[in-house]
C-alpha cells in the first residue's frame, strides 16, 4: 500500500477551489444539425393538424399502406400453452393442416429422463425459447414443439431428438 502524498511529483488540490462549470447545450441532438422543413413539408403539416381528430388516426394505416411497409407477423404461441382458449385455436389449426398437406407438426412423444437436458438443449436449437420456457414445454411430453414447417426440416429435427434421446413423430 502506498498513499499518494508521499510520491515527489504529487501536487494536491486547492482545497477552496471551486469546481469547473461546463456549458451544455439545451437539448442533445446526436444526429447533428438538420437542415430547415421545405415550404412543401410546413404547408403539408398544417394541412393535417387542421384536419379533425378522427381523419388525423387515419393518416397512419393510410400511409404504410400506400408506401408498401410490411405488416408484422403474429408469433405462434400455441405451445406454450399461456392463453386460456388455447383448446379451440387447436381444433382451427388441425383442420387447415389437412387442407394444405404441405406444412407438418413435430411433436415430441416422449424422452429418456436420463436425456432431459440434452433435449431441452435440442428444443432450444430450433425453437426461440428460453431455457425456461423450453424446460416447461419439454415437460409437458406429448407436445408439439414446431408447427407449420417442410417436410425435410420436420425430419431433421425427428433425427436431432433421437440422437440425444427422445421419440418425436412427425403430423400433418
Amino acid at each position: 500500500f502506498q498513499s499518494r502524498s508521499f510520491q515527489p511529483d504529487f501536487v494536491p488540490r486547492d482545497p477552496n477551489a471551486k469546481p469547473k462549470r461546463y456549458k451544455y447545450p439545451a437539448f442533445y441532438d446526436p444526429y447533428g444539425p438538420r437542415p430547415p422543413p421545405s415550404d412543401k413539408i410546413i404547408q403539408l403539416a398544417e394541412k393535417i393538424a387542421a384536419l379533425p381528430t378522427a381523419e388525423r388516426n387515419q393518416i397512419g394505416p393510410a400511409l404504410n399502406e400506400r408506401t408498401r411497409h410490411p405488416r408484422m407477423q403474429q408469433i405462434s404461441v400455441e405451445g406454450i400453452g399461456m392463453s386460456s382458449q388455447g383448446g379451440t385455436s387447436g381444433a382451427t389449426k388441425t383442420e387447415e393442416k389437412k387442407a394444405e398437406k404441405t406444412a407438418f407438426d413435430v411433436k415430441l412423444e416422449k424422452f429418456d429422463t436420463a436425456a432431459k437436458i440434452k433435449i431441452i438443449k435440442e428444443v432450444r436449437t430450433f425453437t426461440s425459447l428460453g431455457l425456461k420456457e423450453a424446460k416447461e414445454l419439454v415437460e409437458k411430453a406429448p407436445v408439439v414443439l414446431k408447427q407449420g414447417i417442410t417436410k425435410e426440416e420436420a425430419n431433421g429435427i425427428i433425427e436431432k431428438l433421437k440422437a440425444v434421446g427422445g421419440t418425436a413423430v412427425m403430423e400433418r
